[in-house]
């Protein structure tokens, strides 16, 4: 199933949504295309439309605020590009930093990305004590670059004018 970006009416991304609710959203006059797939289409007896990429709504949504996003194994495989830590090869699991066995968490700052070869190999050290050098250091995302490295944005994919000049942490 194909996902859609939904954009706050001030460009602000809020979520993604299926491409379904995306037709049904724009057919509904609540959200406006604002990037649609080259070659894909909607067609119905009264409907010829683009198949929408990037939506935004036409009247701004009040949104909690949230300083940083909520952690999870998928959100630092995303973060990293799915990209390990020690080598730079495809990265399939996630490894702690500072090992939990010696009090480290499950936070942003010490978990990254890892190919299951490095992360047997440091195993229950530290990279210091395993003699590995990590190729970046991990960060914490905000709400919003999690979404966009989620979509793909951050590898080159085109934005919305709104968002072209936002900037991602390098990874």
């Amino acid at each position: 199933m194909r996902q859609t970006l939904v954009l706050n009416a001030s460009f602000e991304p809020l979520s993604t949504v299926t491409s379904r609710r995306a037709v049904v959203l724009v057919l509904q006059d609540k959200a406006v295309v604002e990037q649609a797939h080259p070659r894909l289409r909607v067609r119905a007896s009264a409907v010829d439309l683009p198949l929408p990429r990037v939506i935004r709504l036409c009247r701004y949504v009040r949104v909690p605020f949230r300083r940083q996003a909520p952690w999870s194994r998928r959100g630092v495989l995303v973060r990293d590009r799915h990209r390990c830590a020690y080598c730079g090869r495809r990265a399939t699991t996630v490894d702690h930093v500072v090992p939990r066995s010696h009090g480290g968490g499950d936070t942003w700052l010490n978990t990254v990305a890892s190919c299951a070869e490095d992360n047997h190999r440091k195993a229950d050290r530290t990279p210091e004590q395993a003699g590995m050098r990590l190729l970046r250091a991990p960060f914490i995302p905000s709400p919003a670059d999690v979404l966009l490295l989620g979509l793909g944005a951050a590898e080159g994919a085109e934005l919305p004018p709104g968002l072209r000049e936002r900037e991602l942490p390098a990874a």
